[in-house]
């Protein structure tokens, strides 16, 4: 497995690889391979790292012949770096059609002009077990009731640049209306506030008592969850090939596989739900041969 930055010599990739596998976010969050047909460089939202990593890209690799390089972030951030020309893909995942829409138009670059949403991932709220806070969630306790507590060390991602941060506030927001409990709201101002990829660390480092993340994300790292009850949101992600695409080709067989009926079990085995595709766009901006397969009929 080689990274998205060579490096001069194998004891020094060694040390990567492995800083990698103990810290993707340490890392650059970044993991590639070279494959015989070029490599595929995917940008996606930073809670589909786990996934991206240890189950898609390498089953892509073994299945296309392509390479596969990712970059998790928060989208919204994502989206702002390819507006900037700070990071450049092959193909964009995001946890929200806005980020998309962000890209569309000459005003904001003409990276974008159509995307397909399908599979999406329910807000969860991750707690740590052996925290007193963790142990009155693991024994029933309504989740809205804990968080108000005094004391309590909540964390999660900066709405500004992360759909799971506008989530958040808006799960609250709606559990504190249909609850009549004003002090749910009020409680939020005292949440610390991370980068989605260093979030799930700050967690098992029991640095947190609870955290507001995606069920993919807190099913692969392992973490103890409750569902937001009585509110339900989700994360709906989308996919698209960015337009200047340095690999449309490879693009495309991405694309292809993500989307086939064949990794449906793998999505459902990750806490991800799979749905039939939602085109919105373009519909003449997608190779033909990709227009039945994201929805584009």
């Amino acid at each position: 497995m080689r990274l998205s930055r060579p490096l001069a010599c194998a004891a020094c990739a060694a040390i990567l690889a492995a800083a990698v596998a103990a810290s993707p976010a340490a890392a650059g969050r970044a993991v590639a391979r070279a494959g015989g047909r070029g490599t595929v460089r995917t940008l996606f939202a930073g809670s589909l790292v786990a996934y991206m990593e240890h189950d898609l890209g390498p089953s892509f690799e073994k299945a296309s012949g392509y390479g596969f390089e990712g970059f998790g972030g928060g989208s919204t951030e994502l989206a702002n770096e390819i507006k900037g020309g700070v990071r450049r893909g092959d193909v964009f995942v995001s946890a929200a059609a806005a980020a998309d829409r962000a890209l569309e138009g000459a005003a904001n670059g003409g990276w974008v002009s159509w995307y397909s949403s399908f599979m999406a991932s329910p807000l969860v709220l991750a707690y740590d077990p052996q925290s007193s806070f963790g142990r009155q969630l693991r024994a029933g306790r309504p989740w809205y009731r804990v968080l108000a507590e005094p004391g309590i060390r909540v964390g999660r991602t900066d709405p500004k640049l992360d759909p799971k941060g506008v989530l958040t506030s808006e799960a609250l927001a709606a559990a504190a209306r249909r609850l009549h409990d004003p002090a749910l709201l009020s409680s939020e101002s005292h949440y610390e506030t991370f980068p989605e990829t260093a979030l799930i660390g700050r967690m098992q480092a029991g640095q947190l008592d609870a955290g507001f993340f995606y069920e993919v994300e807190a099913k692969s790292a392992g973490l103890a969850t409750v569902p937001l009850t009585p509110v339900y949101k989700y994360a709906e992600y989308t996919i698209t090939i960015l337009n200047r695409a340095p690999d449309p080709a490879g693009a495309a067989a991405l694309v292809r596989y993500l989307l086939s009926s064949a990794r449906t079990y793998t999505l459902a085995r990750n806490g991800l739900n799979p749905s039939r595709p939602a085109f919105a766009g373009s519909r003449s901006a997608v190779p033909a041969s990709l227009r039945a397969t994201v929805g584009a009929h």
